[in-house]
């Protein structure tokens, strides 16, 4: 049975994973007949912030890996102890845990990096030249990974985009219910909740990777 990595990046939208991007996500695989295993960071979060108010929780602090965990229902690994070559692809749902745990890019913009277990993994996984798939905000660490000339989207939003393309990528405008392909590099983004979208509109689009992510795998 083909095996995908889910890498998630705590649990709520505005500190770590998007619950919804990340469920429909492993939905779709299981509905495809193929397994996954998660894994995130064991690290502790850039902030914790109230999903109620909206507002930075002050004092207060969590770790990726055990939010990550929510999500999971504890089956979960740390990125860290990830072998590449026991999976034959990778999925990065969203949230701004992507921007701010396992990457920066939402502090320091085009100036962003990766956190280093994240960065290992990937850029490892990536030399294997098995897909990858990058949802929502995710997407932004590509450059990172990939170098430079990787075609992607984190859908329409201008400012991402020019930040994205002055860290070497290629920003392809997409709606929330398509996908971008990067046929040379096995590559699938879609965006997600980066637009402000149903979720069954963002689901179409999730599934969608997903399905194109299978089909690679398969080498369709």
């Amino acid at each position: 049975m083909k095996k995908i990595a889910v890498v998630l990046s705590g649990s709520g939208f505005l500190d770590g994973a998007e619950i919804q991007e990340s469920v429909i996500t492993m939905l779709a695989l299981d509905r495809a007949g193929v397994s996954y295993q998660c894994m995130a960071p064991d690290m502790e979060q850039m902030h914790v912030v109230n999903h109620f108010t909206g507002d930075v929780a002050q004092g207060e602090q969590r770790n990726v890996l055990v939010e990550a965990a929510r999500i999971a229902r504890t089956q979960i690994i740390d990125i860290a102890e990830a072998n590449p070559s026991d999976f034959d692809a990778v999925i990065f749902p969203g949230g701004y845990g992507a921007a701010k745990n396992l990457s920066n890019f939402a502090v320091k913009g085009s100036a962003s990096e990766v956190q280093a277990d994240v960065l290992q993994f990937a850029r490892s996984f990536a030399a294997t030249g098995k897909p990858m798939g990058f949802v929502c905000i995710s997407p932004a660490m590509i450059p990172h990974i990939y170098g430079a000339d990787a075609k992607l989207t984190i859908g329409s939003d201008a400012d991402t985009a020019a930040a994205i393309n002055e860290m070497g990528g290629i920003h392809i405008n997409c709606p929330v219910d398509d996908f971008v392909v990067d046929e040379e590099r096995n590559l699938v983004s879609t965006p997600a909740y980066m637009l402000d979208m149903r979720i069954s509109e963002v689901a179409t689009g999730i599934e969608k990777l997903v399905n194109k992510i299978i089909e690679m795998i398969h080498g369709k």
